[in-house]
């Protein structure tokens, strides 16, 4: 006789509020009502009601039209940005979704993912460089999806063929160069960063960087292997020194006077003008930003992106985080806050990046830059770019 008062209660609340066309409001409150009417039966009676309950319900079709959303999604990032924890909260704030975050570099997100294979618990990855999202692709932790908001927010070149990765953000890899040393009108290509007039005056980071990786393979697949080994060989002999340290530090090189131009992504100059630390600033105020091949294939790209993982629970809610974070809100909060592009580069609304002027792109679907990576990694080591 007991089994029956509190199943009757449960449905007159649940019928109630689908006769009276407020089935939406069936939330956390009569939830609540349920766990407190059946917890006094004792744990083992209760489960069986809870059971019972549910399955009866969803037979007679009386919680149709209800939006169940997965209480958590579980997101593997290798972005590491005061952005993206801003815009996490925005979307558990408009979805009721919890996101977890496992931050850790991107290869060994990767290498999680295979060891953990169909267990794992990721539903999301998020990384930097299309060269990286192409490494996921290829090790078989990414899973492909089809979404007319990714395809309609984000540009072709911009994401995989197969939708197993999309971008969300752009970043160039321009020349900086010494606003009392060099004019804009002595620049004009990557290609001719090799001449011998920049002899000495040239800086750059490592070749294990994936950023210069990226850069190498887009000018192999713009100018062949040939001529792109011939860049690295004398890009690297005009170097003012070996290369090392990060993109910021060849800013601050610039800056210091060690040389005149470095090669450099856009957002970490953004950085550095914003930085708390003045010495910073003042690093941002002497450098000046130059977008090269502007009258040939365009300023190099190349993008932060996401994709859902091959061991995804809530695939459809990891596509609607996706779709979240190339919303026009989310794109602009990415260039206020972090100073990247947006995906669609003509909508940027960051005054910043506006200062440093428009600038045509490279149109070569980026991944390309993935396929092409273990060829750029090679040539470095043939041109001795250590």
């Amino acid at each position: 006789m007991f089994l029956v008062e509190p199943y009757s209660f449960l449905t007159a609340r649940l019928w109630h509020g689908r006769c009276c066309g407020t089935t939406a409001l069936v939330n956390q409150n009569w939830m609540l009502d349920i766990v407190e009417t059946v917890s006094h039966f004792g744990e083992p009676l209760a489960r069986f009601v809870m059971k019972s309950f549910l399955k009866s319900f969803f037979a007679l079709g009386l919680l149709a039209g209800v939006s169940v959303s997965a209480a958590e999604l579980n997101v593997y990032s290798h972005r590491h940005y005061d952005s993206d924890a801003i815009l996490f909260k925005q979307f558990t704030k408009e979805t009721g979704i919890k996101i977890n975050v496992v931050k850790a570099s991107a290869d060994q997100l990767i290498q999680r993912l295979i060891s953990e294979g169909k267990n794992s618990p990721a539903d999301a990855l998020l990384t930097v460089d299309a060269g990286r999202l192409h490494r996921a692709k290829a090790a078989g932790v990414l899973q492909p999806v089809k979404s007319r908001a990714l395809a309609k927010k984000v540009p072709a070149p911009m994401r995989d063929p197969e939708g197993h990765w999309f971008g969300m953000t752009v970043r160039s890899r321009v020349i900086v160069y010494s606003k009392d040393r060099v004019k804009p009108s002595d620049l004009s290509t990557y290609e001719a960063l090799a001449k011998p007039e920049w002899k000495g005056r040239v800086v750059a980071r490592s070749s294990s960087n994936i950023y210069n990786q990226s850069l190498l393979a887009s000018i192999i697949a713009a100018n062949g292997k040939d001529k792109a080994l011939a860049w690295a060989k004398a890009v690297r002999k005009n170097m003012a020194r070996s290369p090392r340290g990060s993109d910021r530090d060849q800013a601050r090189a610039v800056a210091a006077g060690l040389a005149d131009v470095a090669i450099m992504n856009t957002y970490y100059l953004g950085i550095l003008a914003n930085s708390a630390v003045a010495a910073d600033r003042e690093v941002a105020a002497k450098v000046g930003v130059f977008f090269p091949n502007q009258d040939g294939r365009g300023a190099h790209i190349n993008v932060s992106g996401g994709g859902v993982t091959a061991s995804a629970k809530n695939k459809k809610e990891a596509i609607r985080f996706l779709e979240f974070l190339t919303s026009a809100k989310s794109q602009e909060a990415f260039g206020n806050v972090n100073h990247e592009y947006p995906v669609i580069i003509k909508n940027n609304k960051s005054e910043l990046l506006k200062s440093w002027g428009s600038f045509k792109a490279d149109d070569v679907n980026l991944s390309v830059l993935g396929a092409k990576n273990a060829e750029a990694v090679k040539l470095f080591d043939l041109a001795g770019w250590e």
